[in-house]
């Protein structure tokens, strides 16, 4: 048990990664009741739009100038990806059959997957992406990457910035009133549109901020890695209660730290060694799922949507 702290340090840092990518689910889903599958590609394209802007700059900028650009530009393509679908994919099929929308949701997930892998250069395989050079940062009883360091300080910032808006803003208190009653918030004066497009601009920007993150932590980007972290994201949104923004992150994090316990300690179990190490994490993560939908099937936070619209 010495590495104890070292494995739940990794796990809450997985799980801000995912709580960041959840918040874009849950927004959504909040307020249209859409579960919105295209939104790990969205992730994915903020990703290969900071790679971008590293490879427009002159060779030998450092990655810690190039930062704030590069984000910039990662926030600008998820966003205008994220409104683009709404306005395009999702707002012509608002008041349809429910299973419209959904179908539509998966086709545009591929759509925007291909685009990438036919037109972004050499996007079929992956593409290195910039690292924080440098040692481990100690903390004591454990340590992190470099690049880590801005997945702790941007997960708190990001839920800091958001709760104020959502709680102390007027477009906050409109998007409150908009995903409890939207018919009741038309007759208020409320544009529904403008706050369906902003859930949507906020998700997309959260997963740009969570894109970079994830170019940090592993050095690379690829076509297809918004899939898997947007099937994670949204098993962390219904772990912690689809519809419930801080639910999201605390969902992303009870996961985070389910993969990270999982993976050192399962294999150590008399009996368990096959099921264990990182090849099961996956696995383990739901059957956390499905034990949390048995148990409380509104999620960790969670309140039914459905009884609040």
């Amino acid at each position: 048990m010495n590495d104890l702290p070292q494995q739940l340090a990794n796990g809450l840092l997985l799980g801000g990664l995912y709580g960041l990518i959840a918040i874009g689910y849950t927004m959504v889903y909040g307020i249209v009741q859409l579960i919105n599958f295209a939104h790990g590609e969205i992730f994915m394209i903020g990703g290969f739009g900071a790679l971008s802007v590293w490879l427009w700059l002159p060779g030998g900028t450092s990655t810690l100038v190039a930062l704030p650009l590069m984000l910039l530009f990662a926030i600008l393509c998820s966003v205008l990806v994220a409104i683009g679908a709404e306005r395009f994919a999702y707002r012509p099929l608002r008041g349809g059959p429910r299973l419209a929308p959904l179908i539509t949701a998966i086709g545009l997930s591929i759509a925007l997957q291909q685009a990438v892998w036919a037109f972004y250069p050499e996007a079929t395989k992956s593409r290195p992406f910039p690292e924080l050079e440098g040692p481990r940062i100690d903390f004591g009883a454990f340590s992190i990457e470099r690049g880590e360091l801005y997945l702790l300080i941007a997960a708190p910032v990001c839920m800091a910035a958001l709760a104020f808006f959502v709680s102390k803003t007027r477009t906050g208190r409109a998007m409150q009133a908009t995903s409890q009653d939207p018919d009741t918030a038309k007759l208020m004066g409320i544009n529904t549109n403008r706050i369906i497009v902003t859930a949507f601009a906020i998700g997309g920007a959260f997963a740009a901020v969570a894109a970079i993150a994830h170019g940090l932590k592993y050095g690379e980007v690829n076509f297809r890695m918004g899939f898997i972290a947007g099937l994670k994201a949204f098993t962390a949104a219904v772990l912690g209660g689809i519809g419930n923004i801080y639910g999201a992150m605390l969902g992303g994090v009870v996961l985070g730290l389910a993969e990270a316990l999982s993976t050192a300690y399962i294999e150590k179990i008399p009996g368990m060694e096959l099921f264990g190490g990182g090849s099961w994490k996956d696995v383990w993560a739901f059957v956390l799922l499905i034990l949390v939908l048995l148990l409380r099937p509104q999620g960790l936070l969670g309140e039914r949507v459905a009884d609040r619209a």
